[in-house]
């Protein structure tokens, strides 16, 4: 399946099921450019394809949905880094920064996993290490209504879910390099998902409802 047709039939049926709600994408920086969103349900990812209309996309999918017959599509129209999230996938990560250096829109979850709180858990490292090693400005994406309990009792009941995509303000992401990186890291991670968690509801915050730098944000945004 061609990319065009993917997203063609993705709006299709978002447009059946859900009032998707698009915020603030006319942000996003022309060229190279790494979306960082909340991974709360299945639909995330057709959300994503439904707003950005670029055909760029670098995209990491986890290698569960390699063989399933909707996912493992729409990974394939996408030509998906296939990612194990068990652990860390060096081979995976390197994959991807041969495909960021070629350039493109690069969009992944820094959680790893969806959610089964549905709010924020802690992010994971990986999505700092690429913005520093790729340059590539970091856009924080707030998705809610994904929720794969509220949209499967959507569709029981006949009624379209409201999903909203809410895009930050773009940053650069800078490592040093030798002692204290692995810290500078850490709070690259939680600047990120900071950023992210200031653009939701108060519910979804999860891991990073207390965190200093989300009240800083909030703060600032007041």
């Amino acid at each position: 399946m061609k990319y065009k047709t993917l997203r063609s039939i993705v709006r299709f049926v978002m447009n059946l099921i859900a009032d998707v709600e698009v915020v603030g994408m006319d942000k996003l920086p022309q060229g190279n450019v790494l979306l960082a969103a909340n991974h709360l349900g299945r639909l995330d990812t057709a959300v994503l394809l439904y707003a950005i209309d670029r055909d760029d996309i670098i995209m990491a999918i986890a290698e569960k949905y390699k063989n399933h017959p909707l996912f493992g599509a729409m990974g394939r129209a996408v030509d998906a880094v296939w990612l194990n999230r068990f652990e860390a996938d060096f081979s995976a990560l390197r994959e991807i920064l041969t495909r960021m250096k070629k350039g493109g829109l690069m969009v992944i979850a820094p959680e790893g996993t969806r959610s089964k709180t549905e709010a924020l858990q802690e992010g994971k490292m990986g999505v700092a290490f690429l913005a520093s090693k790729s340059g590539y400005p970091v856009v924080p994406i707030s998705l809610t209504g994904t929720e794969d309990r509220s949209v499967k009792a959507n569709l029981k009941r006949f009624r379209r879910s409201k999903i909203r995509a809410v895009a930050g303000e773009p940053f650069i992401v800078e490592i040093p390099k030798g002692r204290g990186r692995e810290q500078a890291m850490r709070e690259a991670t939680d600047e990120i998902m900071c950023r992210i968690a200031m653009e939701l509801p108060e519910k979804y915050r999860g891991f990073y409802a207390e965190h200093p730098r989300l009240k800083e944000l909030l703060k600032m945004g007041s």
